[in-house]
């Protein structure tokens, strides 16, 4: 596809060699959180990583916004005990927030994934009316994924902004630049599927917004990406912005969701109505 060195622009471990070190200060920084912050565990289906663990929020306020954090790996990896801290930033500000876990590939596809994600919010829907759907990376697709999800097709009786917007950090939105790379070995897409998993060709949300945001330093396909969901859906009339995160890899771009004060943080904030 048009001569560009697809390994090279989604290879991220590759493009960030001290991935190591930082993915284990997420380990540590979310472990760290979770002794002081014990989340309260929700079960959306059998199996054991089907789980949402939800941090903070205001006691006592029923169906308050909730805010959501779909974790990356390239739906291959990790879970969201990996994240707990990425709730530190809202749960400062008195909101809650919904970290949940999803099998990985190759033992189901990314489609699966899709369906579980939307199961998980189904069974948020519970405690909140309003969810703000955030993700990094294959989270950032989950994300989008959600927002252009037609709820009301699954059950009549939820709001149709169930998911009011999504901000999607590092994410991927058209799938099939990956189909030749090495990450494709768990994923198995093919042409089609990557396509029918690839938010950027559905039918535009007919609500809320969407917030795609990339590291200045990730490579030239992760902006090109997130530029395109924006033109595209804001030309089908829902508003969005496309933005670069000064310094930031693909590793650093979620720090800011940690940090209380940061912009990430204050968006997030504004768009749960806070």
């Amino acid at each position: 596809m048009n001569g560009i060195d697809y390994e090279a622009e989604y290879n991220n471990r590759a493009r960030v060699p001290e991935n190591p070190e930082l993915m284990a200060g997420w380990a540590r920084d979310a472990a760290a959180y979770r002794e002081q912050n014990a989340p309260r565990r929700i079960a959306y289906g059998p199996e054991p990583r089907h789980v949402i663990d939800v941090f903070g929020g205001d006691k006592g306020e029923d169906k308050a916004p909730l805010a959501v954090f779909i974790h990356g790996g390239y739906w291959q990896a990790l879970d969201g005990s990996w994240f707990s801290h990425m709730a530190r930033g809202l749960n400062a500000h008195g909101i809650g927030v919904a970290i949940p876990t999803y099998d990985l590939c190759p033992q189901v596809s990314v489609a699966d994934i899709i369906m579980q994600m939307r199961e998980a919010m189904l069974e948020l829907a519970k405690i909140s009316e309003t969810l703000v759907v955030s993700g990094h990376s294959a989270g950032g697709h989950l994300a989008a994924c959600m927002l252009a999800t037609d709820w009301k097709a699954y059950e009549d009786s939820l709001p149709p902004q169930l998911v009011r917007a999504a901000y999607a950090i590092s994410g991927l939105f058209e799938l099939e630049p990956l189909v030749a790379t090495s990450i494709n070995k768990a994923l198995r897409l093919d042409a089609a599927s990557a396509r029918a998993s690839s938010p950027l060709f559905w039918q535009p949300p007919s609500h809320g917004s969407l917030d795609a945001v990339v590291g200045e330093a990730e490579s030239a396909e992760y902006h090109r990406q997130s530029k395109a969901i924006a033109e595209a859906w804001n030309e089908a009339g829902i508003a969005t912005s496309y933005g670069s995160l000064p310094a930031a890899n693909h590793f650093t771009a979620i720090a800011p969701l940690a940090d209380p004060a940061s912009a990430m943080t204050l968006r997030l904030k504004q768009l749960a109505g806070r």
